[in-house]
């Protein structure tokens, strides 16, 4: 009888903590308890370098071969709470993978925010938002949006960047045109003909036939990125075939160039873009020596060392910067070319797009 009676008195006591452990979990996730409060409580269990994992956006990792997805080390940084969210990474597929890492196997389960460019649609193209403004039609706006959204939530994005301003038709585009034809040099890249409507990839283009005519330099990089086109390779070819008619330095990389003409190598690439004209050409590929091709002469140049990258992310856009600077200073295109490849390793030992500034000075 004793027995019993104990039993039951300690399954009772059993029942009074298991009740009060889901209420204590209830209320916890309670919105009475504040948002502050669990958010207080999460910070005090993260180290420094979760925190800072926080504040780091990296880019699916791209290859002409497969569909974008995270690589092994991006998945390695997502287990250790290095990575906060991504930009680019798209499908409902691909966004479920990355999460179920997040979720499932680090540390403190903090999920991941997938963030894209929906300027104007996401799959259903509407007009850009200047000529959205011009309906006068704040609910046919706003029901555009939400298409959009219904049909990026669908791709597992939670965070969109829009509106984006199309500069050439902004109001303030004659004073960013004398900006231009002041400059020594003007740099853009495919990713900012993407942007623009038809309308203004024509004032785009015709302030660069403007800046050379009175001596400013012309510099390009296509950096294909094919979602940024909507997967409309004929517009991206014509588009970028008017660009390169107006360019004095281009600085492809190879795989982009191979997925967007067929390149079938980076000798194939300086062919197609000497058709243009253009005088100076540099094809980037990756670890492997750099082409460049100027003053009637081809020559490889070497990486210096090949490095173990930490973060490949802004990669071509150093060895760009490295390159450019270099010619602006006078050197030859071999010397700048070495310098590129220096500043490019510099930065992939480094995380983020941005590294530290002591790091990113040239010698």
């Amino acid at each position: 009888m004793m027995r019993r009676t104990r039993k039951a008195f300690v399954q009772v006591i059993l029942g009074v903590v298991f009740v009060g452990s889901c209420a204590f979990a209830q209320t916890f996730r309670s919105v009475d308890v504040g948002i502050e409060h669990r958010i207080d409580s999460l910070l005090r269990l993260m180290t420094l370098e979760e925190k800072l994992g926080q504040l780091n956006q990296v880019t699916p990792k791209w290859s002409p071969n497969t569909k974008e997805t995270t690589s092994a080390e991006q998945r390695e940084m997502i287990r250790r709470g290095r990575i906060g969210s991504f930009l680019g990474l798209v499908g409902a597929e691909e966004t479920r993978k990355a999460q179920r890492v997040a979720v499932e196997e680090s540390r403190l389960k903090i999920p991941l925010i997938f963030g894209f460019d929906v300027i104007h649609g996401y799959r259903t193209t509407f007009p850009i938002p200047l000529a959205m403004a011009g309906t006068w039609n704040p609910e046919l706006i706003e029901q555009a949006a939400r298409v959009a959204a219904i049909e990026a939530s669908a791709a597992g994005i939670h965070w969109t960047f829009a509106p984006m301003v199309d500069i050439a038709r902004d109001p303030r585009w004659g004073r960013i045109a004398e900006g231009l034809l002041a400059a020594r040099l003007i740099y853009f890249s495919g990713i900012t003909l993407s942007l623009y409507s038809n309308n203004g990839l024509g004032r785009f283009l015709a302030i660069l036939e403007l800046a050379r005519k009175n001596g400013v330099k012309v510099a390009f990089d296509g950096n294909f990125r094919p979602r940024g086109w909507k997967g409309d390779l004929s517009r991206t070819r014509t588009v970028f075939m008017e660009a390169l008619k107006r360019v004095d330095v281009a600085l492809p990389t190879y795989d982009d160039e191979a997925v967007l003409w067929g390149d079938p190598s980076p000798e194939a690439t300086v062919e197609r873009m000497q058709a243009f004209g253009i005088a100076e050409i540099v094809v980037k590929n990756g670890q492997n020596s750099a082409l460049v091709a100027a003053g009637g002469r081809r020559e490889f140049i070497p990486v210096p060392e090949v490095v173990v990258p930490v973060d490949t992310t802004a990669a071509g856009d150093s060895f760009n910067a490295g390159y450019l600077a270099a010619r602006l200073s006078g050197q030859s295109p071999a010397a700048a070319v070495a310098a590129a490849h220096r500043l490019a390793a510099e930065k992939i030992q480094h995380r983020g797009a941005i590294m530290p500034r002591a790091d990113s000075v040239m010698h």
